[in-house]
């Protein structure tokens, strides 16, 4: 097992990852921005360095510093979280050549599965179904409207290098589609300096449905089940759940095989989350796969009772997945509410400083957070404040758990969605699972700019 651990991240997740490492007797090594001097993750951490000023291209994304943070520190590895380097061939890479062991998957892996052209090739060739769409990218407006007219509207247009619902819109006509690639573009090329954009088919009334992957060095590989995904704002999720309530056992295991495909196809190591769009008739389709820890790993781990993180860094640490398929049983139910510091009307950021915090608890509750009253919210980075989990033996007491906690739940000084969440899970059609991806706008009456 690794002595020291430098955790590349910030908020939540690097507090989660703190946990998880002192669980396994592993030191900790924080690096934080100006912005976050006052963190509790800096506060809780055996040691921490400072990286840069607030903006993260300055901070979080500084690989020299943050390289140099882990020599200086005497770290044995770097876990990145999620968002930022997660996601990184180039990062995993260097990582490796200083002699650092990156919590992760191979920057082999990172790479085939983050070119999202390269990856629809390489899961059509696994034998898993991708929707109908281009094979290679659009190169302008003609030959984008071609496709769609092969395809069929509406269709949505995907940034190759996309990922977190940027550089990604819906066109339902060819004026529609004209208007919307440049829009695309820019955003793809301002998110990920690449403006390669390519269409697929958008499925009606789909569902978001992800599957967990555990895979060791040595070739064992097992899934953990569904998340249901489909409440999104922005094509970023904000309800997840699991199981999902519409996947039977028979749907359970053929999606389990075809993310285990995706996987191998790529000799996948580490955790990694398989995204399929899933029709009312069960029929399922690659979307993409996430090479890290998901924001919504703590649902699988309540009905599982695997923690993923510390699996990460065994894993990474060298050490075999004790893990067989047969072993993995879902127990209950458990769904998690994204808390966020945004305008609940508009979806917008609203930064600011928390002057009162209440937060829930009770038996089957779980809240992962950063945040404390006094703390100020940064307008820098992502307004997530945090996740609330709440489990039950069936969906029907985990839904009303879940809406006992958000009744709890008082976050003031800042904006928050609060409100909206508990709309969402009082809604007749969320208790039913009535669920799709276009829910916040045809359930909540919510339009969503950019959205479906």
């Amino acid at each position: 097992m690794f002595q020291k651990v430098l955790i590349a991240n910030r908020g939540e997740i690097a507090l989660r990852i703190l946990r998880a490492c002192r669980e396994l007797g592993v030191r900790t090594v924080a690096v934080y921005s100006e912005a976050d001097r006052d963190s509790l993750p800096v506060r809780l951490a055996d040691e921490s360095y400072c990286v840069g000023p607030a903006p993260s291209s300055r901070s979080y994304l500084n690989i020299p510093n943050i390289i140099s943070a882990a020599l200086l520190s005497g770290a044995d590895a770097i876990h990145p979280g999620y968002g930022y380097l997660a996601e990184r061939a180039d990062f995993a890479e260097i990582c490796e050549s200083h002699g650092l062991v990156f919590i992760g998957p191979p920057a082999s892996a990172i790479e085939s599965m983050g070119d999202k052209l390269r990856a629809r090739q390489r899961v059509r060739e696994a034998g898993v179904p991708v929707l109908p769409g281009s094979d290679g990218p659009v190169s302008d407006e003609q030959d984008a409207v071609r496709v769609a007219e092969a395809v069929g509207y509406p269709v949505m247009v995907k940034a190759a290098a996309g990922g977190g619902g940027r550089g990604m819109r819906v066109a339902r006509t060819p004026e529609e589609l004209r208007r919307v690639l440049q829009a695309a573009r820019a955003e793809a090329e301002s998110a990920f300096g690449d403006g390669t954009l390519y269409l697929e088919q958008l499925l009606p009334d789909a569902r978001h449905i992800e599957v967990q992957v555990l895979a060791d060095q040595y070739g064992h590989m097992v899934h953990l089940g569904e998340r249901e995904c489909s409440i999104q704002r922005r094509h970023q999720k904000i309800v997840e759940e699991a199981p999902s309530p519409m996947v039977d056992e028979a749907l359970r295991r053929r999606m389990g095989e075809a993310a285990l495909r995706v996987a191998r196809a790529v000799t996948y190591v580490n955790a990694g989350t398989v995204e399929f769009l899933v029709d009312p008739e069960g029929h399922f389709y690659f979307l993409e796969m996430n090479t890290r820890v998901q924001v919504e790993h703590g649902v699988t781990e309540m009905v599982t009772g695997v923690d993923l993180v510390k699996a990460q860094i065994r894993i990474a640490a060298g050490e075999e997945l004790t893990l067989a398929q047969e072993d993995i049983r879902l127990d209950g139910h458990a769904i998690e509410c994204r808390v966020n510091c945004e305008d609940p009307e508009t979806f917008t950021p609203s930064p600011g400083t928390i002057t009162g915090l209440w937060l829930p608890g009770g038996p089957g509750v779980r809240v992962d957070t950063a945040i404390y009253a006094g703390y100020t919210v940064p307008p820098y980075y992502d307004s997530l404040l945090a996740k609330l989990m709440a489990w039950g033996q069936q969906r029907e007491e985990a839904v009303a758990r879940m809406a006992s906690a958000l009744a709890e739940l008082r976050i003031e000084g800042v904006r928050t969605n609060v409100e909206f969440l508990r709309r969402v899970v009082s809604s007749p059609e969320f208790g039913e699972g009535r669920l799709s991806t276009d829910f916040v706008e045809r359930v909540m009456h919510v339009h969503v700019p950019g959205g479906r």
